[in-house]
């Protein structure tokens, strides 16, 4: 299974992409874990990459279509993969589809995970996370048990309303555009996001089959 996945901030990417991995057996390859992967291990594409990061510039496209490419051709995803976070505007899609076709790898899925701005904001206002674990919590559906633990729950910067609708505003402006792009292409399937994680699993699934 060849896939990317998409969704607006909060509609529970990392959560559907930490049990289909398992499920298919794929890589989860985020970009931003790539390129930091990439400049640890001082590949040439790394070094590069690096180069633009310690300037504090965007690392270019074609820098990263390239590492893409690098990565999707190891031999842990010759069985498939789950790209996530990329592509981001419709310009990177267009790229990255004439580079992933001049070598010969085609995508099987676009999943697109939507659900309604209103609800992504209920989500992401309400989250907390936990500094000493990690664990992600939710004040109203999945609050800590342990007193504990919610004394010590902190909410991140970028999960409050301002910042919320920010991310949003953001994400139609340059990443929605690319659903009608994979969806001419007759790769988009879209999925209600909205229920539990088992809920929206098993919509997904049924979705790839």
């Amino acid at each position: 299974m060849r896939m990317i996945l998409v969704g607006p901030p909060g509609a529970g990417k990392g959560t559907q992409a930490a049990r289909l991995v398992g499920s298919y057996r794929i890589p989860h390859i985020s970009t931003g874990d790539m390129l930091r992967a990439a400049v640890k291990a001082g590949t040439e594409l790394g070094k590069q990459a690096d180069g633009f990061m310690k300037r504090g510039a965007l690392v270019p496209d074609e820098l990263v279509i390239a590492m893409v490419l690098e990565r999707i051709q190891q031999d842990d995803a010759k069985g498939g993969f789950m790209l996530d976070g990329f592509p981001r505007t419709t310009p990177q899609a267009q790229a990255l589809d004439v580079a992933m076709t001049k070598a010969g790898i085609t995508l099987d899925s676009v999943v697109l995970i939507e659900v309604p701005d209103e609800l992504i904001e209920e989500r992401i206002i309400h989250r907390r996370s936990d500094p000493e674990t990690g664990a992600i919590y939710h004040l109203e559906f999945n609050p800590p048990t342990d007193e504990a633990v919610a004394a010590r729950l902190v909410q991140r910067k970028d999960d409050t309303a301002e910042a919320c609708r920010a991310r949003l505003s953001k994400y139609h402006a340059e990443t929605a555009p690319i659903v009608p792009f994979y969806e001419q292409k007759g790769l988009l399937r879209r999925v209600d996001g909205q229920g539990t994680p088992d809920e929206v699993e098993v919509r997904i699934k049924a979705a790839l089959a």
